[in-house]
């Protein structure tokens, strides 16, 4: 059955950031993946070793920017055991916030401790050739897959789950009700796959 689900991909934006000079066409971005819960498990599955599974989960649960938690894992005092508090840093157009609060579920808030003596988060390139690998591995569409795919697969099974709580999920993770709405609300996803979320969202 999976063989026949077609990849959940989102277009870049339409925005000069995607440009490479002003004037010219757009730069080749390529879609970003959003991950079903089985998709997302097979993934994991691929990747084998317990500590490239600890940080595809990291990743997932605590829905970062790849850099955010490349930082993270220097700094273990940014996680108070409840929520992880990223720092002051520039506001820009992908990041709204210059400090917020990151809302855990229960599995984020166990597993992330591991997290700080865990093997290194690598350049997101090689992040992006693993998760390719890894797909392969099982048999799984690559497509859209990078960086970037745990966190807006994160934040697409928490709007899902929890639609009456959009405000504080974007407060989470940090970005503009406008990208919210024109990215991560009405995601094919089916009720399996709201059963499925539901250990990884739980107590979000």
């Amino acid at each position: 059955m999976l063989n026949n689900l077609q990849p959940i991909l989102i277009e870049p934006p339409d925005d000069p950031k995607y440009r490479k000079k002003e004037g010219k066409k757009p730069s080749h971005k390529r879609p970003f993946r959003i991950l079903r819960p089985i998709e997302y498990e097979l993934l994991k599955q691929g990747a084998r070793k317990k500590e490239n599974q600890l940080n595809l989960d990291v990743l997932l649960l605590t829905g970062l920017r790849y850099e955010e938690a490349r930082r993270l894992q220097q700094h273990p005092e940014w996680f108070d055991g409840n929520f992880i508090r990223i720092p002051e840093m520039k506001v820009t157009r992908q990041r709204r916030q210059r400090q917020r609060w990151v809302r855990l579920s229960l599995m984020g808030k166990t597993i992330l401790p591991f997290f700080f003596d865990n093997k290194p988060l690598p350049d997101p390139h090689v992040w992006k050739e693993n998760l390719v690998r890894w797909a392969e591995r099982v048999d799984l569409n690559s497509t859209g897959l990078g960086a970037k795919a745990t966190r807006k697969t994160w934040e697409s099974w928490l709007v899902f789950v929890y639609p009456h709580r959009q405000i504080e999920i974007i407060q989470s993770q940090g970005h503009s009700l406008l990208t919210a709405i024109e990215h991560y609300i009405n995601m094919p996803f089916t009720e399996d796959d709201r059963r499925m979320m539901e250990k990884y969202v739980h107590g979000w």
